[in-house]
């Protein structure tokens, strides 16, 4: 339950004076439903509203306020799309229109009388000889002026949204926002010389220039230092969930595990032998292992996770592999049910689109443990599936799945350890803040005899010499992925769909081009996937259902149309379907036109390294924290003070503070807990607020 002192903060905006159905919508889509939401939506930028003597003074564009008299009101002719004007002058005799579309006359008659002086303030442009205001920031009495003269922070809008509309509506936030009991130690609020939460979210509302705006403020300071103390306790907290009951000591006999590396055409590599080292260390403890596996793309996490599976077969209990899309699992289940075979364990497959024979025969032997390993996707978290005894359940793409559904296979079984698998490398400040609540093994090496990928960008007026290319590699006996960003064609968007470059590349290698996208039934795609991999199809054209996973060991040119749409971890994770055998694979990375200096830098980037994690780190400076995992169910703290590039001190700090915190008060019980309880629920920090109240 929320703390009763947070109800005003967590009211819907209707509920403030002056907001109405209309202008709440607007709203909702700007910054959130809350009152609290208005007042984290914070200013960009500052307008100094300084009294300009005469109009002769000022320059286009200039943001000025003026004395005026008030001429005459000048109505657009019937029937005419005008503007309607209001003619004005100032005593030097300067000649300004007030400019109006869809105006009310009445209201401007009211506002604006003939013969009288007005204060008008807002940005000047000079135009067909005449100076004119386009809609005036602020029409008032001379009287008036001092009310909003002085510095006015500017937001970032919305249509229907005017700025005077939206600082209105946070002054009424304002006076719903109470003082709420300290959170911060004193020693750390001391040292960085910061007011308290109240007194910095008022700072950050009312700045008096410009250079107040950065995140090295000492307001953006504070307020992110909550956001970082919410999410690093969050995640300990979470953490001390996970290994709070007791676990069961998972050791086997290292049998079958034996078995199955020998039977393998390739040896692993150290960090693969490094990283198994430490997963049966954890699984063999008397609690329980919540460990993350990140590998680059081709680093051999599969077999990795196969091998922990036997481990827990060789103990005598059950393992499950939970992939984001069934494409994936029915691959993954294809690779371990082939290493499988060879060493008489049984593995099988749940996916939602099974049919119901099939469903009941695989739910009966996971229930009378003649079913060892079950790979699936989402429909494994089911209410109905039931296993006779879960001891380590693998999420692969872990990205993919939120942290309830991690949570939900986990408690299909006593004390079951769980491993989640990343082909997409994390830096580490996102580590921190997104899987703070996990052990990390890594798998930076390629197995042996993998070549790196030669990447080149090239520009789309050359597709004439990529076909040709393309024909030259089919001869040599490649396959080739086309990947589009879009489906269909779009009139919205200047971009090449997968239908469209489809019909193209079949005009030059007639019956060798397949087709993928998400829109397909399961069994369609499937039968493309197929036909590719067995070579009916030479050029399998994509959306970016292809990204991640899937293993086609012949497949040695990556064609990425558009690649300046894509983020550098995806184009990484495109990048990263060839190159799987040991012939030399290419991408090729098209663009259409001139690029913008992001876009340029993430294709130099691209054409310089094939290591994923120095690529995920520069995807951060380029890009920011919130696009690098992808998807917002990714459990991805949307920061709305803290800025990940410029608080890593801030972030570092957080972290040790929130360790200290619950060595000392794990329960959150002392006078600094419960406002720590209270800043969990501000920042919604649901899970570990359960956890608390569940004791």
């Amino acid at each position: 339950m929320r703390p009763e002192i947070l109800t005003t903060l967590f009211s819907s905006l209707i509920s403030l004076s002056g907001v109405g159905p209309e202008s709440s919508r607007r709203l909702e889509n700007l910054v959130g439903s809350r009152v609290f939401s208005l007042l984290c939506h914070c200013p960009t930028g500052v307008i100094q509203r300084r009294l300009v003597d005469k109009l002769s003074m000022a320059r286009p564009s200039d943001v000025v306020t003026l004395l005026v008299s008030i001429d005459e009101h000048v109505k657009p002719p019937k029937g005419k799309r005008l503007p309607y004007r209001v003619r004005c002058s100032d005593k030097y005799g300067g000649r300004l229109d007030l400019v109006f579309f869809h105006p009310q006359e009445i209201y401007l008659l009211k506002i604006l009388p003939s013969g009288q002086e007005r204060a008008v303030s807002g940005k000047v442009e000079y135009y067909q000889s005449r100076w004119q205001m386009i809609h005036p920031d602020h029409i008032g009495h001379p009287l008036t002026l001092k009310d909003w003269q002085g510095p006015e922070p500017q937001y970032p809008l919305t249509q229907g949204l005017t700025q005077k509309m939206l600082r209105k509506f946070i002054d009424e936030a304002f006076k719903r926002c109470v003082t709420l009991p300290e959170w911060i130690s004193e020693k750390i609020k001391a040292k960085a010389k910061w007011l308290g939460w109240r007194e910095s979210l008022v700072s950050i509302h009312n700045p008096q220039k410009n250079e107040e705006i950065n995140p090295f403020n000492l307001a953006y300071q504070r307020l992110a230092y909550d956001e970082l103390l919410a999410n690093q306790l969050s995640l300990q907290l979470i953490r001390q969930t996970q290994i709070k009951s007791q676990g069961r000591p998972i050791i086997g006999n290292g049998e079958l595990r034996k078995r199955a590396i020998d039977s393998l055409p390739f040896q692993l590599t150290e960090h693969q032998r490094s990283s198994l080292k430490e997963i049966f260390k954890d699984m063999a403890e008397p609690k329980r292992m919540v460990r993350l596996l990140q590998g680059d793309v081709g680093s051999g996490k599969t077999i990795v996770a196969f091998l922990a599976l036997l481990n827990a077969v060789e103990a005598g209990l059950q393992g499950a592999y939970l992939a984001p899309t069934e494409i994936l699992a029915r691959q993954h289940y294809q690779n371990m049910k082939r290493w499988a075979d060879k060493i008489g364990v049984s593995v099988g497959l749940l996916t939602g689109k099974d049919r119901k024979s099939e469903r009941d025969e695989v739910l009966k032997c996971l229930q009378d443990h003649s079913l060892k390993i079950l790979v699936g996707t989402h429909a494994l978290i089911q209410e109905g599936v039931v296993f006779k005894d879960l001891g380590l359940a693998v999420i692969d793409e872990q990205h993919r799945f939120g942290v309830s559904q991690r949570l939900q296979l986990s408690q299909k079984g006593q004390s079951v350890d769980t491993l989640v698998m990343t082909a997409t490398p994390i830096p580490r400040t996102l580590m921190m803040t997104t899987h703070g609540d996990l052990d990390c093994s890594f798998l930076r090496q390629k197995p042996s005899g993998r070549k790196d990928i030669v990447t080149k960008a090239i520009s789309t007026d050359r597709l004439r010499e990529v076909i040709e290319a393309l024909k030259r590699e089919i001869n040599r006996g490649g396959k080739i992925y086309w990947v589009c960003p879009l489906v269909e064609e779009s009139e919205a968007l200047d971009l090449t769909s997968v239908e469209d470059r489809a019909l193209s590349l079949e005009t030059h290698f007639k019956g060798k081009v397949g087709l993928i996208h998400g829109r397909m039934k399961s069994i369609e795609k499937e039968k493309v996937m197929t036909s590719f991999i067995e070579g009916d199809i030479k050029i399998l054209v994509a959306t970016t259902v292809i990204e991640v996973g899937v293993h086609v060991d012949d497949a040695t040119v990556m064609v990425i149309e558009h690649a300046d749409r894509f983020g550098l971890a995806q184009l990484h994770q495109l990048r990263g379907r060839v190159g799987r055998g040991e012939q030399q694979a290419t991408c090729l990375l098209l663009y259409q036109g001139s690029l913008n200096s992001v876009a340029q830098a993430r294709l130099q980037i691209m054409r310089q390294s094939n290591d994923g994690f120095r690529i995920a780190e520069e995807d951060l400076k380029l890009r920011g924290g919130g696009e690098i995992l992808g998807l917002k169910q990714s459990g991805m703290a949307n920061f709305r003070f803290a800025n990940l590039e410029f608080h890593q001190n801030l972030l570092n700090q957080a972290h040790e503070d929130a360790k200290e915190i619950l060595i000392h008060d794990p329960f959150l019980l002392s006078e600094r807990g419960k406002a720590l309880r209270i800043l969990l629920a501000l920042y919604e920090q649901d899970a570990a607020v359960q956890y608390l109240q569940a004791g």
